[in-house]
């Protein structure tokens, strides 16, 4: 009696086969991807060109650096900036990444972020690209003046203590101080963004009123140290995502000055 293949080892020409759940579970991790994308594009080259621009036209004649509130309200003004220019990738990348915990009939079926844009337009009006800019540029406010401005104050500590060099050493340390800072003061107000962009409506009213709504009620129902719930795993994301944005930042930043200032 002949042998049938099994599909999980095989057809019968012998070639592996795979399933459309396999298929399914390999790319369900992309969801999002070009969403994320497009936002790093808009929000993070928008937020660091400005604050270096802003930076640099700040700094003194003999070298000085601004002081540390002058680099907050610098990180502030530039986050700001960013998160206007970055909130409709960013709407497209909650829904696209949420899309898979609704239940089938509520799911948007997004293909990418493109497509998103283009049916949020038609459907919901262009104002709900967006939905949710105020908690959004409030997050990149708080984000940008912790991260930016504790970076530049970092890195101008190590380096008046005599024991480092601007070299990447001295960015690494200091990127890794800046994450920790920024980790601390981002996460109660991305639990506000990130709750306003993903409510629902219910029985016609929005779940919640503002992002103070959203706090007000995570304090009251889940207790006060569920704003940082999530702090580590939260922080080694964060962390490497920081120390790479401002060694590359700094690679090209120097790069840029050989090359085009030097003369």
């Amino acid at each position: 009696m002949a042998a049938t293949a099994s599909p999980a080892a095989g057809g019968m020409d012998g070639k592996p086969r795979t399933s459309p759940k396999s298929v399914k579970f390999l790319f369900g991790g992309l969801t999002g991807l070009s969403a994320g994308l497009l936002r790093q594009a808009t929000y993070t080259t928008t937020r660091l060109g400005i604050y270096t621009v802003l930076f640099e036209r700040l700094t003194g004649a003999d070298g000085t650096p601004p002081g540390f509130l002058l680099k907050a309200l610098i990180g502030m003004t530039a986050g700001a900036t960013g998160a206007f220019v970055g909130t409709p990738a960013e709407v497209a990348l909650i829904r696209m990444t949420a899309d898979g915990r609704l239940p089938a009939d509520q799911r948007r079926g997004y293909k990418n972020v493109f497509n998103a844009l283009i049916r949020i337009t038609q459907e919901e009006g262009v104002p709900t690209l967006w939905r949710g800019c105020i908690p959004t540029m409030a997050r990149a406010v708080v984000v940008n003046a912790a991260q930016l401005a504790s970076y530049s104050q970092s890195k101008q500590f190590l380096l008046d203590s005599g024991y480092f060099s601007d070299n990447i050493l001295c960015h690494f340390c200091a990127s890794m101080i800046s994450g920790l800072v920024t980790t601390a003061a981002s996460m109660p107000v991305d639990i506000a963004k990130t709750r306003i962009q993903n409510m629902r409506m219910i029985d016609g009213k929005p779940e919640y009123k503002n992002g103070l709504d959203v706090l007000f009620k995570v304090v009251r129902y889940e207790g006060f140290f569920s704003l940082w719930k999530g702090f580590t795993p939260y922080y080694a994301r964060l962390g490497p995502h920081t120390v790479l944005t401002f060694i590359f930042l700094e690679q090209m930043n120097k790069a840029y000055k050989r090359l085009f200032l030097s003369g």
